[in-house]
């Protein structure tokens, strides 16, 4: 069957123009690639895949989930990102100093600090249903598991987070 398409890279029949989608879907792309990525690397891989979705959106079908294909889009930026890092490792003889940053902690930074802390597949499952709000059987498609096995591991990552953050329960899933 073929996809129907719009004329010019306009979007199928029946899907929003692409800036709406990037409204709606923006935040959790970046919330994704700061769960999955150090801080310098996020806003870069949220980039790249808001790019690679503008790019493929006229190819996708009008009854699809849009939240999770641009998550899918996000996963795979964010796994190219940490393969192209470990590709890159340059043995160095000091440390060199860390850069500093005008801009202030944000109260997140803490949040995002133990969720990279996070064993790879509860550090997943908590940024994809939480960060997202992806259904568990879209974690678990994601993840390559069942819709049991993520919710085991989005619960036990939350449970990680409770104990290692000393913020009150209800922000740490906000």
């Amino acid at each position: 069957m073929t996809r129907p398409r719009g004329a010019r890279g306009l979007p199928a029949p029946g899907l929003p123009p692409f800036d709406e989608v990037v409204t709606a879907h923006g935040g959790a792309v970046l919330r994704i690639s700061r769960g999955l990525l150090p801080p310098a690397d996020a806003e870069d891989a949220a980039a790249e895949a808001l790019l690679a979705a503008l790019e493929a959106y006229p190819r996708l079908q009008p009854d699809s989930n849009v939240r999770a294909w641009l998550v899918t889009i996000t996963r795979r930026k964010a796994l190219d990102v940490l393969r192209r890092q470990a590709r890159q490792a340059v043995p160095v003889d000091q440390l060199p100093e860390r850069a500093v940053s005008d801009e202030p902690d944000t109260p997140d930074d803490a949040l995002w600090a133990a969720v990279r802390a996070l064993p790879n597949k509860q550090r997943h499952a908590v940024a994809y249903r939480y960060a997202a709000d992806l259904s568990y059987a879209d974690v678990a498609a994601l993840l390559g598991g069942t819709e049991a096995a993520a919710r085991r591991a989005a619960a036990d990552g939350i449970a990680a987070l409770r104990r290692a953050l000393p913020h009150p329960a209800s922000e740490v899933t906000s």
